[in-house]
């Protein structure tokens, strides 16, 4: 249609076109506000045959939508016809984007991002659900993310609302995008919330994987895999994922309603557990990471590959102490070996000052070597972090670490005697 006005409201320009009606932004002038206005595609209201089923789909998204206040649901503010336009008022989400990229390879979100976006639209369709509709529409293209990511769930055409105090009129039979149907919709069946669920589900494979869990060269055989086969692992595309993650999915895409969640509150209270864990494992991540690069540099485990460095980063111990903090007690029988990853110690032999330690200096030695009393203490000076190996510690690491950590505590033992040799030869 020419650019104008539609019922009370200025149309500006178009956003998109679908394949109910084409979007354009608009102006409330009595609310003063832009909203997103739906017009129906003219031609297909004039198809004598299906023009009456088609005008029926296009009202169901006011009739239904219109019944839901929540804030991952596109809002309807108004519906109407005007001539020959029929029209849905609806909430205008300013830099809104569909999902649709988010499902290919090449623009996958951040774990964190899917995780939230599949709770949003879990929470919204529990809320829909419990009002007694299904969307029956669930994909990508129906799922629109603001500018600073707000989730929104619209294009309620082919709803049902399953109400005993309600007297519309639905769209029946088969209907909705195929490549997220549950097996129960493509079969014509009695729908319950399952089937939302398992389209979401279907959308979260995509997001996570970049692929479509039931991938097929045509129709039949996409219908085929939908209601006979079992999608791929997400591990399979993507190891590196949690294993919680792919369960959860694989219970959102089961064949029978029975064996997936009950609710969509249900999925969503995973997806909440699963985003905790994801957080836990990344400080997890991010604690070890840090704690490799600073024993990288240090002159004791230079000869340590990457891989053999994070053995020990994980099995060692780690001590963190204040200054004035004792660390080992003299006369104590102590079989570990320390490395000072940070800050300065003092070695005390009574109430004597005998020598300092700074980072990357060892201290234990003969206590790991034959489990002796120890001839002096240590004290932090500073704030201090050490990494403390024992015997019991080292037989968790592989056989090459072993070896390597061996080496370098001997040649630390060689300098340290060597050290104390040309110090006793020195003339008095």
């Amino acid at each position: 249609m020419a650019l104008g006005k539609v019922g009370k409201y200025v149309i500006s320009r178009e956003i998109s076109r679908g394949g109910m009606g084409t979007v354009y932004l608009g102006h409330d002038p009595y609310a003063d506000m832009p909203v997103a206005i739906k017009i129906a595609h003219a031609e297909q209201l004039k198809e004598e045959e299906s023009g009456a089923r088609f005008r029926k789909m296009f009202f169901n998204e006011a009739r239904t939508a219109g019944l839901l206040t929540h804030p991952n649901i596109v809002r309807i503010f108004d519906a109407g016809v005007d001539g020959d336009n029929c029209y849905i008022v609806m909430e205008y989400i300013e830099g809104g984007a569909t999902l649709k990229p988010a499902c290919k390879p090449d623009g996958l979100l951040p774990l964190g991002r899917v995780i939230e976006v599949i709770f949003k639209c879990a929470k919204a369709l529990d809320y829909a659900h419990r009002q007694g509709i299904i969307h029956r529409d669930i994909k990508p293209g129906n799922i629109l993310v603001s500018g600073d990511f707000e989730v929104k769930i619209g294009d309620f055409g082919i709803a049902y609302l399953n109400r005993t105090d309600s007297d519309q009129t639905m769209v029946l039979g088969v209907a909705g995008s195929p490549r997220y149907m549950s097996p129960e919709q493509i079969s014509d069946q009695t729908l319950a919330a399952q089937t939302d669920v398992f389209s979401l589900g279907v959308i979260m494979y995509e997001m996570l994987t970049g692929r479509s869990p039931f991938a097929a060269d045509n129709f039949a055989l996409l219908i085929q895999k939908i209601v006979t086969e079992d999608p791929a692992p997400i591990r399979q595309h993507r190891p590196e994922l949690d294993e919680m993650l792919e369960a959860i999915v694989a219970r959102a895409l089961a064949k029978k309603p029975s064996d997936r969640y009950a609710s969509a509150l249900d999925l969503a209270t995973d997806l909440s557990n699963a985003f905790e864990r994801l957080l836990m494992k990344a400080a997890r991540q991010i604690d070890v990471d840090e704690r490799f690069a600073s024993v990288r540099k240090l002159p004791f485990f230079q000869e340590f590959t990457d891989a053999e460095l994070r053995e020990l980063v994980n099995a060692g111990i780690w001590i963190n102490a204040d200054a004035g903090k004792q660390i080992i007690v003299e006369g104590e029988l102590d079989e570990s070996f320390y490395v000072i990853v940070d800050g300065e110690a003092s070695v005390r032999k009574g109430d004597m000052e005998l020598s300092a330690l700074r980072q990357g200096d060892c201290v234990g030695e003969m206590g790991y070597l034959m489990r002796t009393k120890r001839a002096a203490s240590i004290f932090a000076r500073t704030r201090i972090t050490l990494m403390q190996f024992n015997p019991t510690v080292m037989k968790k690491t592989s056989s090459e670490c072993q070896i390597k950590f061996l080496r370098a505590f001997l040649r630390t033992v060689i300098v340290r005697l060597t050290a104390t040799i040309d110090r006793l030869s020195m003339p008095a």
